[in-house]
């Protein structure tokens, strides 16, 4: 005899299977991605002088040469350089966290930003530099060096995440010492430093894009490739080894990518504060620990911060501008020890 199944179970057995955790989060990063248009679109329309949308589709496409085509211009390449930045910036603190294997790392931790500085206030009170483009180079060499110092100090081939952690902190504090004193002695050095160190996107053109575009698409590359040893190196160091992972090497790579990519944003816009820190936070919520998701999820989120933030800089004290780097520490601030304070804060 044949018996019926109940509502219930026949409307069960028909349902559609529900959709992979993968196919979520691949249709959330489709969804950041979007996110991310609007807000360059937003980066490019609000300033000064707002602009309409027609206007911005005339200044992107159609440019003629009028006063509206030039100012989007000039905000096209100041969003191009927030979205490589911001972009740069949260998968470098993605890595770091991953490699230190501490919640707080940022590239101030291991003295990334300390080498920028530094090397940005020696090349004016020592060479005279007193240009941006200037400036990249300097500051690029001094991120990269102190990189490749806190490895060798960290052990090198014996690198831990405590001794990485250690070797950096201590670097920072000697060359922010340095770079105190430094421009204490001269005033010209204390106005120049005082407008970059805060971080900003005003002083974005086309030739300071080029000049950082090779290091940080690199860069990108390396840390997108990277993200299966970290995964490994997550479980400790035995089962990394256990499962393939070549320990040294992937820290030597580590290294390497956030430093090009630290390195570079730095240069570009000075030490800009909380974006490495708070998004990974913010991603590893929503994704888990699996670093193949935190890292491309991370590079398209923190330029929507970003960029935001130079948007709502612009638009608060109108017609002049709040450097990006203000606001990003007012605005990230609250929002990292709300993260912090959670009952549940996702692990590394």
């Amino acid at each position: 005899m044949l018996v019926d199944s109940p509502p219930e179970q026949q409307r069960a057995e028909t349902a559609p299977a529900p959709p992979s955790r993968r196919a979520i989060r691949a249709l959330g990063l489709l969804a950041a991605v979007a996110v991310l248009v609007l807000v360059a679109l937003a980066s490019i329309a609000i300033g000064a002088k707002s602009l309409s949308v027609g206007e911005v589709w005339h200044g992107l496409f159609h440019a003629s040469g009028t006063y509206g085509d030039a100012v989007v211009g000039d905000r096209l390449s100041r969003t191009l350089l927030g979205l490589l930045a911001g972009a740069a910036l949260g998968l470098s603190g993605a890595v770091l966290q991953a490699l230190t294997r501490n919640p707080l790392a940022d590239p101030g931790l291991l003295g990334i930003n300390a080498g920028a500085s530094a090397a940005v206030v020696t090349a004016i009170t020592f060479f005279g530099v007193t240009t941006l483009s200037g400036y990249v180079w300097f500051a690029f060499l001094g991120a990269a060096a102190v990189g490749a110092l806190v490895y060798l100090l960290g052990g090198s081939r014996g690198a831990t995440p405590v001794r990485l952690a250690l070797a950096g902190t201590a670097i920072s504090a000697a060359l922010y010492g340095y770079l105190q004193a430094v421009m204490i002695m001269d005033n010209a050095a204390l106005g120049k430093m005082r407008f970059w160190t805060v971080g900003s996107l005003s002083s974005a053109t086309d030739r300071t894009i080029e000049q950082v575009l090779p290091f940080l698409v690199i860069g990108t590359v390396l840390a997108l490739a990277l993200a299966r040893p970290l995964n490994a190196m997550a479980m400790g160091d035995d089962t990394a080894r256990a499962l393939g992972a070549h320990l040294n090497r992937t820290r030597a790579l580590s290294m390497a990518a956030a430093t090009l990519l630290c390195g570079a944003a730095t240069a570009a816009c000075g030490p800009i504060v909380f974006v490495g820190l708070m998004i990974p936070h913010v991603v590893r919520s929503f994704t888990g620990p699996d670093l193949r998701w935190i890292l491309p999820y991370a590079t398209v989120l923190s330029p929507v911060l970003l960029l935001g933030a130079d948007v709502v800089g612009r638009m608060i004290v109108r017609p002049a501008e709040l450097q990006v780097g203000i606001v990003t520490a007012i605005l990230g601030g609250p929002v990292f020890i709300f993260l912090v304070r959670r009952r549940r804060t996702a692990q590394l």
